[in-house]
Formats: structure tokens, sequence, C-alpha cells
């Protein structure tokens, strides 16, 4: 040691078996396997306590999140940024554009449900022609 302090011989060993056994099972990654309860019956499976994973969203799904709020947002006059600024990519844009006009033309025949529905109903289906036709990467903007 640099401290010029000196260990009485197997003092270091000691030390270190004690810490080896009080951190061993947690740096080993050892533990009860499940596999018998404490009764010792072998013949049960170990059962998941966990909570379950999280799921996950495709790419499609968030697309049509994106646009159909971005869009909703567009037609209250709540935003007037540009796409890079909503967090869009060029082609999302194109598919804003595509539905915030349909949904104004609904909403002018005087049925704002309905143009809320079609903000939904347009997104998804743009953005599933999107992924179908290749998504973001098509080209340099996606």
């Amino acid at each position: 040691m640099a401290t010029g302090r000196h260990c009485a011989p197997g003092a270091a060993l000691a030390s270190g078996l004690a810490l080896a056994l009080l951190t061993g099972p947690l740096v080993s990654g050892c533990a009860d396997s499940g596999t018998a309860d404490r009764a010792g019956d072998r013949s049960s499976p170990a059962t998941a306590t966990g909570p379950p994973s999280p799921a996950t969203t495709s790419p499609e799904e968030l697309c049509t999140r994106i646009v159909a709020y971005w869009s909703r947002r567009q037609l209250k006059g709540d935003t007037n940024g540009d796409y890079q600024e909503m967090g869009l990519s060029d082609g999302q844009y194109d598919i804003l554009r595509d539905v915030v006009d349909a949904a104004r033309t609904e909403r002018e025949h005087g049925d704002a449900r309905a143009a809320d529905r079609l903000v939904d109903q347009k997104a998804r289906e743009g953005c599933r022609e999107w992924y179908r036709t290749g998504g973001p990467g098509k080209g340099p903007w996606g």
C-alpha cells in the first residue's frame, strides 16, 4: 500500500474473504432458481412475479399518433412551427398536410366530430401506406 501502513499477515486476506462472503451472491448473480418451493417440492415450476414487459409500439403506430396529434394542433391554429420543430420527417409532414386538408374540408361542412374521426383515419391510412412503400429512409428526407 502507498500509505505506509502495514497490515498484519493475513489481514488483507481476511478482509477480502469477508467482503466476498457478504457480496458474493450479489456479484455472482446467484439466487434461488425458483425451481423448488420452501417445502422442498421440486416438481412445481417457478412462477414469474415481476411486472410484465412493456408493450412496444410499431413505427407505423408512432407515425399515426404523431401525425394525428400535430394535425389536430394545426386545425386549431395552435402551431406555427415547421415540420422539423414538430419532430416530423418530410414524409410524415406530407401525410399531415393531406390529413389537415381533408379534415378542414369536413369541418367546413359543419361536422367537427366527423373531422376529428377523419384525422385518425387519414393519419392511419397515410402512415400505413408510407411504411408499406418504404417509410423513412426512402430518399434523403424520409
